[in-house]
């Protein structure tokens, strides 16, 4: 789109001058300028200067920044329009925005929804087609069979482990009905579709279990790509606003009364989400259950423990930790590319 006094270009994020322009530009707002953006535009004004710029990544939208002196004229509109038109070209209807807490209200008034908020961190908000209430609705269907009073887990199972088990087990003993969401952003050494039959095969013995994807709103990309990321710098508000979302918009929705997790010794990023559990869930009615890691001869059950295993072939550890699905699911040679895969990378997804 261009007009008389702007025009939008793409931005070459292989050219590093041009990047280089981006991050000092949105640097000014207080952002950080995210390199694994599929895409950028730029607004520049008659003489070539940069006036304003966003970027979009999956479903997100990103680092959306306009210069002072053009604030309110209309360019934000302007670039989200762009935005979300190339989006649509790729097939992608559905938009998230997220963004400091006092330029919430921008987004407002052009058609976004505020859905979760923590403060002094972030605000997500989302715009098009599908919504956390039809995400609820359609978990909602698949958990018509449990009681009201619910408890939830959500789980990467990378992979699915005596310890994800024994924590499930206890929810399911103490709680009259379970939500397992398992993270759906398939960024793990074990695809998601083997994950989720791997962990359905684990508890089919539980009747008052039921386990599901979490979706785009539960440690997704757009709700807490510090999960995958690393970037602890942006850890805490991260962490703060997924849980702040499944307070208020998951939980009411599906009758969560509970929330389990377990202890983390080891990953800090997944400590600090338990510590945005207790902080946040308490206020809004839910129980929290940090619960101890199983141990088995002194070592606690990991799935990044059993993924060394696996890269070392030390079967006969490895069936200390898993379950027999999980270690059926090994054995069997149509898995052998998820093998390679592990035993070729130092992740710990």
């Amino acid at each position: 789109m261009e007009d008389d006094a702007f025009r939008i270009e793409h931005v070459n994020l292989r050219r590093e001058r041009e990047l280089a322009e981006i991050r000092r530009f949105v640097e000014r707002f207080g952002l950080a300028f995210d390199a694994d953006a599929d895409f950028t535009v730029a607004v520049r004004d008659r003489e070539g200067r940069l006036v304003g710029t966003g970027s979009a990544q999956g479903e997100v939208l990103r680092n959306i920044a306009v210069d002072e002196s053009l604030q309110g004229s209309g360019l934000t509109a302007t670039i989200l329009s762009a935005l979300m038109q190339d989006m649509a070209r790729r097939g992608i209807l559905h938009f998230f925005i997220f963004t400091l807490p006092a330029k919430a209200f921008l987004f407002g008034n052009l058609g976004f929804a505020e859905i979760a908020r923590a403060e002094p961190y972030a605000v997500l908000l989302e715009s098009g087609i599908g919504s956390v209430a039809s995400y609820c609705e359609d978990i909602a269907k698949e958990a018509a069979r449990l009681p009201a009073k619910r408890a939830a887990l959500v789980i990467n199972a990378n992979p699915f482990t005596k310890g994800h088990r024994a924590l499930i087990e206890k929810a399911a003993k103490e709680c009259p009905g379970v939500l397992v969401f398992v993270v759906s952003e398939d960024r793990s050494l074990f695809p998601l579709a083997d994950r989720l039959r791997l962990i359905r095969e684990g508890v089919a013995d539980l009747p008052n279990v039921v386990v599901t994807e979490s979706g785009r709103y539960m440690v997704s990309a757009a709700t807490f790509p510090g999960y995958f990321t690393r970037e602890q710098d942006r850890v805490k508000a991260q962490t703060r606003l997924d849980v702040a979302l499944f307070a208020r918009q998951i939980a009411p929705r599906l009758g969560i009364t509970d929330r389990y997790a377990g202890e983390e010794p080891y990953c800090p990023v997944t400590a600090e989400y338990n510590e945005a559990m207790r902080e946040i869930l308490p206020g809004a009615g839910i129980a929290v259950h940090i619960v101890p890691r199983v141990a088995v001869d002194g070592e606690i059950v990991s799935a990044s423990r059993a993924r060394e295993l696996i890269r070392a072939d030390k079967r006969q550890e490895l069936e200390k930790l898993l379950p027999p699905a999980t270690l059926a699911y090994l054995r069997d040679d149509g898995n052998k590319a998820v093998l390679d895969r592990i035993r070729s990378s130092t992740s710990r997804h």
